[in-house]
């Protein structure tokens, strides 16, 4: 809980006043402008406080919940799917669509990029996204995985504690009866401001986690393009010293994230949650679902952005097959 200074006897202010020296200076003693300096920085500590002390939403919400809530005033909902016609036939009333390739750009240096933060802002403020709003993300059918680099990308323009995920996507709300919608509704522009977070990393970054205590390397594919069967990238196997969460284990076969203890049996092997984790895959995307679950367990979670379609392209970066039993 915050503390506050005690009022009772005045407070100095460390800073000056309309060019007033303020060093020694009594708020008491100085009538209608201390008054009305003491009342602007008490406000401003009480949003400051209250701003640091706020709860972030959850990473999941269920259909119920966000049948309680979509009327709520701060709410933004974004229907994630990569062909619009999905979203023109039915979406949920009220939801926006997301067009994951506007937030995570392929160019001629990679799949899966960061986006401008410029066009990531006013693709946001488009859908009303404001810096108060609560984005709910939802998938269609087995899209979680891009759904879920969606999730990251959102967290690494600032948005951490603002973004949650509905838990089993558009199926699931359509499984509990909720009603849907053809018809778009206009969004009234936003103002949110966004940033570049360093939730996506880069190769230089791995290899500093590879010779760290404080970290460690997780590969997000099948265990066997992780043991070392052909995928057509150049080389093949895993980045050294990298373990292997498999990111489909993670979700049940209705595209819902298992309960935290199934999640906490396959991070618990690999790693403490005291350990930040830096996830890849082919192209950044299906480790997204790592990064995800860590999120939800706790641990301080990056994502190689580059994964092995970069990786597996220079030779000097070390790789590694599993060895088969003797």
């Amino acid at each position: 809980m915050a503390k506050w200074p005690d009022m009772s006897a005045g407070w100095l202010i460390p800073m000056p006043y309309q060019g007033v020296s303020v060093s020694n200076f009594n708020v008491e003693s100085c009538g209608t402008k201390a008054k009305l300096m003491r009342t602007l920085l008490i406000t401003l500590l009480l949003f400051t406080v209250s701003r640091a002390n706020a709860a972030e939403e959850p990473i999941l919400v269920s259909p119920q919940w966000l049948h309680e809530h979509l009327k709520d005033n701060n709410l933004v909902v974004l229907h994630v799917s990569f062909l619009q016609f999905d979203f023109d036939q039915e979406h949920i009333e009220g939801a926006q669509y997301l067009w994951p390739e506007n937030l995570a750009p392929n160019s001629p240096q990679g799949s899966y990029n960061a986006p401008d933060v410029k066009k990531a802002t006013d693709l946001l403020r488009s859908f009303g996204v404001n810096d108060n709003s609560h984005i709910v993300l939802y998938n269609v059918r087995n899209e979680v995985s891009p759904t879920a680099r969606m999730f990251l990308t959102l967290e690494n323009l600032g948005l951490q504690g603002r973004v949650s995920f509905l838990n089993g996507g558009f199926d699931a709300w359509k499984r509990e009866g909720y009603a849907v919608t053809s018809v778009k509704k206009n969004a009234k522009t936003g103002n949110v401001t966004l940033h570049q977070g360093d939730r996506l990393v880069d190769k230089n970054y791995v290899l500093k986690t590879l010779d760290s205590n404080s970290g460690l390397v997780v590969d997000a594919r099948a265990k066997q393009y992780y043991d070392g069967e052909p995928t057509g990238n150049p080389r093949d196997g895993h980045i050294k010293g990298a373990k292997n969460i498999t990111y489909f284990d993670l979700v049940n076969d209705k595209n819902e994230f298992k309960s935290l203890d199934s999640l906490r049996g396959y991070f618990s092997p690999v790693a403490s949650p005291d350990k930040e984790l830096v996830t890849y895959c082919f192209i950044g995307q299906t480790a997204s679902v790592v990064y995800m679950a860590g999120r939800m367990l706790g641990y301080q979670m990056k994502l190689y952005d580059g994964s092995m379609q970069e990786w597996s392209r220079i030779p000097s970066l070390p790789m590694e097959k599993t060895e088969a039993p003797k």
